[in-house]
């Protein structure tokens, strides 16, 4: 569309010239039950926005962001303004404005099958409709006119009009209700981007925070089918142990009023913080038997978008650039809390194995960037949302945790929320009370660690002296821009066979080679871990000593963190081709089933089948694949019965399931007639089941409807989507592609299962025929539809399955032919062909090993 993709200069012209005292906005969603579709065009409900504002040069001009299908009517300061002429489906240009304005604008907007904007959703098990909005970049303009950008800042009132039976929320408590309509208390000064409406026949359950003076309400709810399985005691007594930790770390009360979650149905993010509505996938709301680290993770992300109250909310980034300011800060605020107030102590060793994971891997394609970084449009933020910005920029906040002290950490919070409380920042701002509080030279820090991209190595180099023991230990560092670390070096040696640390010293590790004298004559190591305690941001090398004894002695290791660090190193490795993929599964199957933290348990089983999917020399993936079913089966066999370890060899069992005798086995644990002690084969775990069976024929489409009849919800609904497009079938693979690329009738949560459902490793060869077809639709795919849905399709189906040469080719070719392409789509393609690339040197490497 004209004008959606707003640029960071134009935001800048506007918010010199503009600055809004205050928004009302009128909905009217009654229109989201009529049972009969449009006959032509979308689905619309009325939005009415009244925005009150002045102008700094009266006579000036100036727009207003909306993007919807008509408008009724635009007035500015009394004077009608004709919507044929000043609006272009995107955008209305403002002309004539008086140093203080009111505009009204009556337009029908497209409730969404995309998650952006006003979503619309119908339970297939009963039939109602659940709505909520999703605004984050800048979607909010879907649903009602504004000035889209988050710098703006204003008050809002909402007035919603609803079908009988609803509920309705927004940010604000509800003040009075007149027939249908409701309305909203008006909010503090935020940003477009996190207002919010929660609408629909949802189940709700209350609850109170209180901390001396202060009373904050607390609710939660999700869609009717899932109420059963709603545990909303454990996100209650979690959200009240955040608000206990960060009222006494931030001394800043939270601000919002009440506080509402949301657990919404197809959902594109993890969640989001709307200030006293914050939504999240209702993915986080179990069906099954899940593991503590699904539990771990959905904590996690509760305390994250808790912490955003504070980074975000009450303080916001100027621009996109700065999305760190609040990305980063809650990433790591919400594994901080998470450590420090929760049963869930042992968080950052998920940090250190699963997120910073998706750091290295954003860090090190073509299209890395500072953690403060270069976003000249809203198509370039929308990207941005990526493992830098959060947990490369968390894991930098750690390290400065380490480089400032904990207490000058908090301090500068503090006086940072209060210095800027319900405004907007650039970096600058907050290096300058960090600066404040803690004596360091921050510029340097900043522009180090900040302002520069990539990931460096650092590896332990050992020296004996002739008495055997070390001489001296120094660490090397390597890869783009030396940076200083902070960082503890651990030495670790057997003993009654185990791995165990006996000395550590801690060190400023800064050029190409820095001493560590704290260790000189220390007897000889077994192991030694640059990076012990996982304090800083990098890759992990070992020397060959250390090397041979993680082979043979990884599960031996007695602390978590350290074994988590040394998984990650080997997964570092691997995916840099320096360790072949073979080499990487025997390390899974050899000592994964002695690893006691469930979640990198799960982390390993996934880069395993990646390893053997991507990795492994093509003549060497079917024997590959043999052994990993195997030893997946073993240590099914082995766990203790009932245990969530159980359940995760059980689901890794399945994903990795290879021979016949494998499909036969989990035949039959779906129809009963086989049995391993203990597992609770529950609906969750027979999608699990089916899928690989699905995909390698062993049951056909009959089967797969028949699991649907069992289980006729939601999400049973992109299960089975799923698993018909995993069939190995040219006609099914053609109907997959037809459903996704020609077609945009599919939501975004079955779009995405249809992809997944197709893309299959085993399906190479019937698959191939997409490689031509991908690139000559891309460009147009991406023009045509949302950027969501363009961002699953252009990830989803490029050919990685096709890892040869050619593909390469045809990738840059593309590449070479479309420089004029948007730069988004550009990005997307350069960053698969990257992992293409990656993948084929990783192969080398261990087809070399072979």
């Amino acid at each position: 569309m004209p004008g959606e993709n707003l640029s960071r200069e134009e935001a800048r012209e506007r918010a010199e010239l503009l600055s809004v005292d205050g928004y009302e906005v009128a909905l009217d969603l009654r229109s989201a039950v009529d049972a009969a579709e449009p006959a032509e065009g979308p689905r619309t409900f009325r939005s009415v926005s009244t925005i009150r504002f002045r102008a700094a040069v009266p006579g000036s001009s100036s727009f207003a962001d909306l993007v919807a299908p008509s408008v009724n009517s635009v007035t500015l300061n009394g004077r009608p303004l004709d919507p044929s002429a000043v609006f272009d489906s995107a955008r209305i240009v403002l002309e004539g404005l008086e140093s203080e304005n009111v505009l009204v604008v009556d337009a029908n907007c497209a409730y969404s099958r995309t998650g952006e904007g006003m979503h619309r959703f119908v339970d297939p098990e009963d039939g109602e409709v659940y709505l909520y909005t999703q605004y984050e970049p800048a979607d909010a303009r879907r649903v009602y006119a504004n000035f889209e950008q988050p710098d703006l800042k204003a008050p809002y009132r909402f007035e919603v009009t609803a079908p009988e039976g609803w509920h309705v929320w927004s940010n604000g408590a509800e003040v009075s209700r007149e027939g249908a309509t409701r309305r909203f208390a008006e909010t503090k000064p935020i940003s477009t981007y996190i207002t919010c409406v929660v609408a629909g026949p949802y189940h709700y359950v209350t609850d109170t925070y209180t901390r001396g003076d202060l009373e904050i309400p607390l609710g939660a709810m999700c869609r009717k089918g899932l109420a059963k399985h709603f545990d909303a005691e454990e996100v209650f007594r979690v959200t009240k142990q955040g608000f206990d930790f960060f009222h006494e770390h931030f001394d800043y009360p939270y601000p919002f009023g009440k506080y509402d979650q949301a657990f919404v149905p197809e959902y594109n993010l993890g969640a989001m913080e709307n200030p006293g509505m914050v939504t999240f996938r209702e993915e986080y709301v179990f069906r099954g038997k899940v593991t503590r680290a699904a539990y771990e993770r959905r904590c996690n992300t509760v305390l994250h978008e808790m912490a955003h109250m504070w980074f975000g909310d009450l303080v916001t980034m100027k621009w996109w650039d700065d999305l760190w300011l609040k990305e980063s800060f809650a990433d790591f605020m919400g594994t901080f809390s998470q450590v420090e107030a929760t049963r869930f102590d042992q968080a950052w060793v998920t940090f250190a194995n699963s997120r910073k994971a998706w750091a290295y891997r954003a860090d090190q394609l073509p299209s890395t960037h500072p953690i403060t970084a270069d976003i000249r449009d809203l198509e370039d933020a929308k990207l941005n949302f990526d493992g830098i910005t959060y947990a490369k920029g968390a894991a930098v906040l750690k390290q400065l945790v380490a480089y400032v002290g904990r207490e000058a950490f908090l301090e500068g919070a503090r006086r940072y929320f209060k210095a800027n409380a319900y405004g907007n920042t650039t970096l600058a701002d907050l290096l300058s009370v960090l600066g404040e509080v803690s004596g360091r030279d921050m510029a340097e820090w900043s522009r180090a660690w900040l302002q520069t991209a990539g990931v460096n190595v650092l590896t332990p180099e050992p020296v004996l002296g002739e008495d055997g023991r070390l001489a001296e230990l120094a660490v090397v560092q390597e890869g783009g821009e030396l940076r200083p670390h902070r960082v503890a070096v651990g030495l670790y040696r057997l003993e009654a066979g185990s791995l165990v640390r006996y000395a550590q010293a801690e060190a400023d590790v800064a050029g190409a080679r820095t001493a560590v004298p704290e260790l000189a004559g220390r007897e000889r190591p077994d192991l030694v871990l640059v990076n012990d305690d996982d304090l800083t941001y990098c890759k992990v090398r070992f020397d060959e000593r250390s090397l041979t004894t993680l082979r043979n002695r990884l599960g031996d290791i007695t602390d978590p963190l350290a074994r988590a660090l040394c998984w990650s190193a080997a997964w570092n490795l691997t995916r840099d081709g320096l360790m072949p993929a073979r080499e990487f599964i025997a390390l899974v199957t050899a000592h994964a089933g002695r690893e006691g933290d469930v979640g990198v348990v799960q982390m390993v089983h996934s880069q395993a089948l990646a390893a053997l999917t991507h990795y492994a020399a093509p003549a060497w993936r079917e024997q590959g694949g043999r052994e990993l079913a195997a030893a997946a089966l073993r240590e099914l066999r082995l766990a203790e019965p009932g245990s969530e370890h159980q359940l995760t060899w059980a689901r890794f069992f399945a994903a990795a399931a290879a021979t016949e005798g494998d499909f036969q086995l989990l035949l039959g644990l779906l129809d009963g007639t086989a049995r391993i002690d203990g597992l609770e084969v529950d609906q969750e775990l027979r999608w699990d089941f089916l899928l690989p069976l699905a995909s390698h024929g062993a049951v056909d489409e009959a089967a797969v409807n028949a699991e649907l009849a069992r289980d006729d919800t939601a999400s049973g609904k992109r299960h089975q989507v799923r698993c018909l497009a995993a069939r190995p079938s040219a006609a099914v693979k053609d109907q997959a592609w037809a459903a996704v690329v020609e077609s945009d009738a599919l939501s975004n949560a079955l779009v995405e299962a249809t992809i997944d459902g197709m893309q299959q490793p085993s399906q190479r060869a019937l698959l191939a025929a997409y490689t031509d077809r991908y690139f000559e639709v891309v460009e147009r795919v991406w023009a045509e539809r949302s950027i969501q849905i363009g961002m699953h399709v252009v990830r989803g189906m490029y050919p990685a399955l096709q890892d040869d040469a050619a593909t390469l080719e045809a990738t840059d070719a593309w590449l070479s032919a479309h420089g004029d392409a948007a730069p988004a789509l550009r990005r997307l393609v350069l960053e698969s062909r990257d992992d293409l690339a990656r993948a084929l040197r990783a192969q080398a490497c261990d087809a070399a090993a072979g």
